[in-house]
């Protein structure tokens, strides 16, 4: 079973329903359903259309649940619209459907939240892992976004800030994460720069070409994770930074600065660098400033102290962490790099250890390990 060409064609039959008048949540769980009948029947007989079998069964779904809940006579007339087997339209309503989740009934972060696990195809422990928050509090929060949708007509579609939001999610989930979602964030993000004319939106754009130039730089061969500051620039893909970096001087001469754009500052930086001891720290850090005054985020000020620990060395790093809750994803991975630095080896192995223990994902765990071996190692 192709569980990839499952999950690309999920979004277009989502929007189908929806524009056939189907409610946001009885359309997911039709939808849901339908994926449910092609695990079971596709791996001895996956059809010609794909996309156009599963509209149909999923419009199927939705009318039997509908016609359980509603009059005999509403019975019939949905019958009579049951849509004709046969291929299914070629449009890409992805993007169309992010901003029709992103509905004004709901609050930004729950429709982030709603469109990342029904469209975006991430778990509910993804979700809350981007979020910092438990698994249990993102799962409530996402049952309440589909009570509040639950009948209301998806015509008001949801503003730019929360789109953006969304997609910057899902390219950090697919760059960092279990599943490989980078390519389409940015395939979604450049047909919304295509159409609207926004300087957080080619910011965004451009952090996502100056991240995933380094792709194919970030893992070994084996593998394993490889850290900024070893990875082979070789590799590095030159045309992709070229482009984000001219998308990100003609939206930072706008002079209306964004996160996003702050963000993207900061990754150039990185790339305009031709080796790791080149790196402009210093630059780093005041962009880092600015995107501390923009969004005051614990992540960012986690980034920051790694920044100032390069620019001004790692005792000033130290000082920069201590006032981060000591909960924050990363900080202890941080701080052992920090104690490093400054040479207490014996603090930066029991560091490393417990941020191994602590890691979002397999790569980052095996890499945390190795580094408190070769401490350890060393003593």
């Amino acid at each position: 079973m192709d569980e990839a060409l499952l999950r690309s064609l999920t979004p277009g039959v989502l929007a189908v329903l929806v524009r056939r008048g189907a409610d946001f949540a009885a359309a997911e769980d039709a939808v849901q359903d339908a994926l449910v009948e092609a695990v079971r029947g596709w791996p001895g007989d996956q059809p010609r259309d794909p996309k156009g079998w599963l509209v149909t069964v999923a419009w199927r779904k939705f009318l039997d649940a509908r016609r359980a809940d509603t009059a005999r006579r509403r019975r019939e007339d949905l019958v009579d619209q049951e849509p004709a087997p046969g291929p299914a339209p070629a449009a890409d309503d992805t993007l169309r459907l992010y901003f029709l989740c992103a509905h004004p009934s709901l609050t930004p972060s729950s429709a982030v939240a709603l469109t990342l696990r029904a469209v975006g195809g991430l778990t509910t422990r993804q979700i809350a892992q981007a979020y910092l928050v438990p698994e249990a509090t993102m799962a409530q929060r996402i049952s309440r976004a589909k009570r509040t949708v639950s009948g209301v007509r998806f015509d008001r579609p949801g503003d730019v800030a929360t789109v953006l939001r969304v997609l910057y999610l899902v390219f950090n989930e697919g760059y960092s994460g279990d599943v490989d979602l980078a390519a389409e964030a940015i395939r979604l993000t450049r047909q919304l720069a295509a159409v609207i004319d926004h300087p957080e939106v080619a910011g965004l754009l451009a952090l996502m070409l100056l991240h995933h130039a380094r792709r194919a730089a970030r893992t070994a061969p084996d593998g394993s994770l490889v850290p900024l500051a070893e990875q082979d620039r070789t590799r590095w893909d030159t045309r992709a930074i070229a482009e984000g970096v001219d998308i990100l001087q003609a939206a930072l001469v706008r002079d209306r600065l964004g996160e996003f754009q702050a963000q993207a500052a900061i990754a150039a930086l990185h790339a305009d660098a031709r080796c790791a001891e080149e790196t402009d720290w210093v630059q780093i850090v005041e962009w880092y400033d600015e995107l501390a005054r923009l969004t005051d985020s614990p992540v960012v000020r986690l980034n920051r102290a790694v920044a100032v620990g390069e620019a001004d060395g790692p005792r000033a790093g130290l000082a920069a962490l201590a006032p981060l809750d000591a909960a924050l994803p990363r900080r202890t991975a941080v701080a052992a790099y920090l104690h490093e630095r400054d040479g207490d080896l014996t603090t930066a192995a029991r560091l490393y250890a417990e941020a191994a223990h602590q890691a979002p994902n397999l790569a980052e765990r095996d890499y945390l390990t190795r580094q408190a071996a070769r401490l350890n190692a060393r003593r």
